[in-house]
């Protein structure tokens, strides 16, 4: 059974709200950003319109992983396990903290595929963010789903050394604590990030899982810090495989005369995300 996702003929669902300033103050400190927070009225860096049109799911609807439960219009009744696995963003224009920002959200695609290990579904979730009553934020976000025999893996071949010149860098050790703060910050109830015996028992993962939001917003910000008059017009980005707190994850760029290579790589030296980021020029 595919979930009721809608179709074509489905009226967009709207929904307003605003990126509160203390919001975005405390997404800088997660960030041990440079500087002064963004304050209302500022420009929204690249990808924190996340912390805008939170999950409102009702405690009773909430299933034992902490997603909606089985069987809802956001959650399949087959496919009860979700990830998060990329999206393609644009920016025709500049969103602002402490401003009313208008959502439009639409289901693009579904799609069921096999991996290897069983029956997958793809659904990409289309968004379309005004300010004011003009476009600021396209957005295609990339959602996976899996039966719940499946199990995360923890993929244990060797070490891939990074390839190429990588001359922006920014280093995150992600805690316990940075990640319960971002689940926080993000309303995100998904066990996986905050409850160890739950991560490791029932989801069969060797720890907690960094967010791939958390990680998307942390290759943007390479891009702000490195080169900050330049803002960002394009992002694109790809989960690889989890990545898991405990450890370091080095996030890295490599500037190209439009775009920017971006790769996220843990431990080990394994990509964990990719993305590509467009500059103006």
């Amino acid at each position: 059974m595919t979930p009721d996702t809608g179709g074509e003929d489905a009226a967009p669902e709207t929904e307003s709200d605003v990126v509160p300033a203390g919001a975005a103050r405390a997404l800088h400190n997660l960030l041990d950003g440079p500087g002064s927070p963004p304050a209302g009225g500022d420009p929204l860096p690249p990808l924190w319109h996340w912390l805008a049109f939170l999950p409102r799911t009702s405690q009773r609807d909430l299933g034992p992983d902490g997603h909606p439960r089985p069987g809802s219009s956001t959650q399949p009744e087959d496919f009860p396990r979700r990830m998060f696995a990329g999206s393609r963003l644009w920016f025709p224009g500049k969103a602002r903290i402490d401003r009313k920002l208008l959502r439009q959200s639409d289901v693009v695609s579904t799609t069921e595929k096999a991996g290897r290990s069983g029956p997958l579904l793809f659904v990409t979730i289309g968004h379309r963010i005004a300010d004011e009553g003009e476009v600021v934020v396209r957005e295609e976000q990339d959602i996976v789903y899996r039966p719940s025999e499946q199990h995360g893996t923890a993929r244990r071949e060797g070490p891939v050394p990074p390839t190429g010149d990588w001359t922006w860098g920014l280093d995150l050790h992600p805690t316990e604590t940075m990640l319960f703060r971002f689940s926080a910050l993000t309303y995100n109830a998904h066990r996986i990030h905050y409850d160890r015996t739950y991560a490791e028992e029932i989801e069969g993962y060797p720890g907690l899982v960094v967010q791939g939001p958390l990680q998307a917003i942390a290759l943007a910000e390479v891009c702000r810090r490195y080169c900050p008059d330049r803002p960002m017009t394009s992002f694109v980005f790809r989960a690889l495989r989890p990545a898991f707190e405990g450890g370091i994850l080095r996030f890295r760029g490599r500037p190209n005369r439009s775009t920017v290579d971006l790769a996220v790589f843990d431990g080990s030296d394994r990509r964990t995300m990719e993305a590509t980021a467009t500059l103006e020029p």
